[in-house]
């Protein structure tokens, strides 16, 4: 046997083993689809909805309306990602739910929910200046924990989430920008750099 081909079987064999070990269906146009979402819900809130909080303690009578406008951003991305992660590993002949991908939600599940009802308590308290950045800082947190499962990057793409979230937290009064960087910008770069790395 020819070492270029001991070569080959070394690389299959690496292959296999981070397909049983990493999810890997995760298509780069979902995040891109997530950060136009995000800047979309963004302007709604602030040019529709009149929303940008400058302090911690804000006052609003848009508060049913963001939380609707933010529930459907999330459907949004969530449903993208399910639709075109399912789509891309029918492309690949794998299964979308299966071990990995289990535990991958389950690392990502305690923080969100932990920061769902985080946010719920603050916009109860009137608090509603912490809940963008809140949202990132959990939200980061979910995708560190993923990272361990699928694409290095996505733990990268987490801690930028957390540093701008806890940035949003100093700066009450960037807290909406921040969110729209992280949530828009920063997922339409990480979509596009996802693609042409591990899809073209």
């Amino acid at each position: 046997m020819k070492e270029q081909d001991y070569i080959r079987d070394i690389a299959e064999i690496r292959s296999m083993m981070e397909r049983s070990s990493k999810f890997l269906s995760l298509y780069g146009g979902s995040g891109i689809l997530a950060g136009i979402y995000a800047l979309a819900g963004a302007y709604i809130a602030v040019y529709i909805f009149n929303f940008n909080p400058d302090q911690i303690s804000y006052e609003t009578n848009s508060s049913g309306s963001i939380v609707l406008l933010g529930l459907t951003v999330l459907a949004l991305a969530l449903g993208s990602a399910i639709y075109l992660s399912f789509r891309k590993a029918q492309k690949r002949g794998e299964k979308i739910w299966n071990t990995v991908s289990k535990r991958l939600m389950v690392h990502m599940a305690a923080p969100l929910v932990a920061g769902g009802f985080l946010i719920l308590i603050l916009m109860f308290k009137n608090l509603v200046g912490l809940v963008a950045p809140i949202s990132l800082l959990f939200y980061g947190i979910a995708l560190f924990n993923a990272g361990i499962f699928t694409y290095k990057e996505v733990k990268a793409l987490g801690l930028f989430q957390i540093l701008l979230g806890l940035l949003g937290c100093y700066f009450v009064e960037y807290g909406l920008f921040l969110w729209a960087l992280g949530f828009g910008i920063l997922h339409i770069f990480y979509g596009i750099y996802l693609y042409y790395k591990y899809e073209r």
